[in-house]
């Protein structure tokens, strides 16, 4: 058994990639048009699993769009993403001043939560050991749920 990917439905494709490709930095590595089911799915790597996307052997995020209109609330979400980063404090200061709100700031060196434009909550963990707690984040409140 290995872990393939998961499913997130989105109701703007254009702004579900601008967040998950241009501000979180998300790679697009394959897209299915389907006109007969009316959708699109949009498989979204991480930087360091592209390679191994494209060869069916990294974990993928599957953006679906389906192209009748239709809303989504919490019911139909789950936990949230989780993402490893190289370093919590520039990723979220990146995030930030690209318009993303910080949820739960990394107060304590190791973990973050944001979401994205469909309320899709992704949580952001220091790789290796937590860094020295700093401001602005150490005194920063949270915001919203996640």
């Amino acid at each position: 058994m290995k872990y393939l990917h998961t499913m997130v439905r989105v109701e703007n494709l254009d702004r579900a990639l601008d967040f998950y490709c241009g501000k979180f930095g998300l790679e697009e590595v394959r897209r299915i048009d389907n006109e007969k089911g009316r959708f699109t799915l949009v498989f979204l790597a991480a930087p360091d699993d592209v390679a191994r996307a494209k060869e069916d052997q990294a974990p993928l995020v599957e953006l679906t769009y389906n192209w009748d209109p239709e809303h989504y609330d919490g019911g139909r979400n789950f936990g949230h993403l989780a993402y490893e980063v190289d370093d919590i404090y520039a990723t979220c200061d990146k995030l930030q001043k690209a318009g993303v709100t910080i949820n739960r700031p990394p107060r304590d060196g190791y973990m973050a939560f944001i979401r994205s434009p469909d309320n899709i909550s992704i949580e952001l963990l220091q790789k290796g050991e937590a860094k020295e707690p700093q401001e602005p984040w150490k005194s920063m409140a949270n915001t919203g749920v996640w």
